[in-house]
């Protein structure tokens, strides 16, 4: 398209120069005959050389006029570099300057534009699917192998190389002291008065069982009644007294562990090696595989279902992100904030090597690849010059004539 537009007005600036030749050659041959012809053939003269004269100019942009390697002709081929370095330092200095960009930024307001854009009917859901099409692409990307193994050295790194013993006891600690375990040995006690109170039967026959052949059956049911009413009152007793002598024993033990687990050399040994038994290789291996299996069923299902719970949590979530980005003018010019800083930072820092995409590319070109796209964008435009010129001249050469005639006869 662009070339054809070319060809065209070249052919047009051409006919415009043969055809001044023409009137030129007629005019000359007739003007004794008929003098008036001196004027036609000014204009003819001066409109040859004002084209000639612009041809010769839009030409030695591009190329070297009829193969002449004249001085100052050929400017893009042979000073290609040069001019994309000039272009790459001009839109660095004025297109890339940090206060340019946040100005336009502030003036073009994007947050409230997003959100407008977040809030109304097909936003949310443009956002969703294009979201699950990241997910769904980064899914087919990542190899499962490399994630889970990726998550088993997060495992290693963070869950087992740092001993377990001193958090934990600084935890629990923490918890003994301010007592949130008193809830956990209520239910403890209270599920031993209730298995007490269910099994009278079960604590005769312990004690039968356990009881020498030569005593009498009856001396063993009087003996278990004995001990299960004793423990009866004594769980009821454990149970009612929260000051209760076994219920202070436990707190006593438990906050010993904790401060054994902190700095207790073998506490802390035991800990480990229970961590250890609990997290070997195979153990944690098979924590990543599964994690990473359910993570990624997980949000596969969700995002191929438009109507999961996950997706419709999104959509509403952006939605009323939208809506508060149009309607809170605090969160709008925070926003708008946070986005030119950014755009302050990048411009600030890499826009010398995003300027610089121009002056490597124009570098890489051939350079009469590089003149025949530039002569493709603007070519057209400048065979006006040559037209331009062909008119001028035509009208300075018969005004100069004229002038010359009228001063000088």
């Amino acid at each position: 398209m662009r070339a054809a537009a070319l060809r065209r007005m070249k052919s047009f600036a051409l006919a415009l120069l043969v055809v001044m030749a023409v009137v030129f050659a007629v005019s000359f041959a007739l003007q004794k005959q008929y003098p008036w012809l001196e004027y036609v053939r000014a204009a003819a003269e001066g409109g040859m050389v004002g084209a000639l004269a612009d041809w010769f100019a839009v030409t030695a942009l591009f190329r070297y006029p009829l193969g002449l390697k004249i001085p100052h002709t050929a400017i893009i081929p042979r000073r290609k570099d040069q001019i994309g370095a000039s272009l790459s330092n001009f839109v660095e200095t004025n297109f890339l300057a940090e206060h340019v960009v946040q100005q336009k930024l502030e003036s073009v307001d994007i947050a409230r534009k997003v959100g407008a854009w977040l809030s109304a009917p097909g936003g949310a859901e443009r956002v969703a699917k294009e979201g699950g099409a990241i997910i769904r692409g980064a899914f087919t990307v990542l190899n499962d192998d490399d994630v889970q193994a990726v998550i088993e050295g997060m495992v290693r790194k963070h869950l087992l190389a740092p001993p377990w013993g001193p958090p934990v006891g600084r935890l629990a600690e923490r918890v003994f002291a301010e007592g949130h375990h008193h809830t956990l040995i209520d239910l403890l006690v209270d599920r031993a008065v209730d298995w007490v109170e269910a099994n009278h039967t079960t604590v005769n026959r312990l004690v039968s069982d356990r009881s020498p052949l030569w005593v009498p059956s009856f001396v063993d049911g009087l003996v278990g009644d004995k001990v299960y009413t004793e423990l009866y009152k004594f769980v009821l007793a454990v149970q009612s007294d929260p000051d209760h002598q076994v219920r202070q024993s436990i707190d006593t033990y438990l906050k010993d562990l904790a401060r054994d687990l902190q700095h207790d050399p073998a506490m802390i040994a035991r800990a480990e090696s229970i961590k250890n038994q609990i997290l070997g290789d195979p153990e944690v291996r098979e924590l990543a595989s599964r994690t990473w299996g359910t993570l990624k069923t997980a949000l596969l299902t969700a995002v191929d279902d438009p109507d999961s719970e996950l997706t419709q949590r999104f959509k509403t979530a952006v939605r009323d992100f939208g809506s508060r980005l149009v309607n809170d003018p605090e969160l709008a010019g925070k926003v708008n904030a946070w986005i030119g800083d950014a755009a302050g930072y990048i411009v600030r820092t890499y826009r010398s090597d995003i300027a610089g995409v121009i002056t490597d590319t124009v570098a890489r070109w051939d350079a009469e690849e590089t003149s025949r796209k530039i002569e493709l964008q603007v070519g057209r435009d400048l065979q006006y010059i040559r037209i331009n010129g062909t008119v001028v001249g035509s009208l300075a050469g018969v005004t100069i004539f004229a002038v010359a005639h009228l001063l000088f006869g």
